[in-house]
């Protein structure tokens, strides 16, 4: 779960329905501490990009993105892997500040908070059926 939640393909896969892509910095595979990539998606009818950086990474139990340029004014992404009966437990812990003030922070309540919660439960349901079908194929 760990590799699938830094692996640049398994989340552009994961956001198919924003049309996103890496398209500066690492643009396919795993990515690690120090690195960056720029995504590219529609979200709200608008085509946004946003570059975010690999601030921490501790493999296999959390790293953490960070925004360095794009629409928002901040945000941080914590992807924490925790073993579980299961298997594996992914929690995000995902947070943000919108641009325009007060404004931005009324907007971010009323769209851009369950937006983001949609976008990561989305997300998390494919990265599982990832892992899923990749543990039918090697298991007996």
């Amino acid at each position: 779960m760990f590799d699938l939640g830094r692996d640049v393909d398994a989340h552009a896969k994961s956001a198919a329905q924003t049309g996103e892509r890496a398209i500066a910095g690492v643009t396919h595979g795993l990515m690690g501490l120090g690195d960056t990539v720029t995504w590219e998606a529609r979200h709200f009818g608008v085509v946004q990009r946003m570059t975010v950086r690999i601030d921490r990474f501790d493999r296999p139990h959390e790293f953490e993105d960070a925004r360095i340029g794009g629409a928002l004014h901040s945000m941080r992404h914590v992807h924490h892997f925790r073993p579980h009966a299961d298997g594996t437990l992914m929690v995000d812990d995902f947070a943000f500040e919108a641009p325009f003030g007060v404004v931005g922070a009324i907007v971010a309540i009323l769209a851009l908070r369950p937006y983001f919660e949609k976008f990561l439960r989305r997300r998390a349901e494919v990265l599982k059926g990832m892992a899923e079908a990749a543990s039918s194929r090697t298991s007996p």
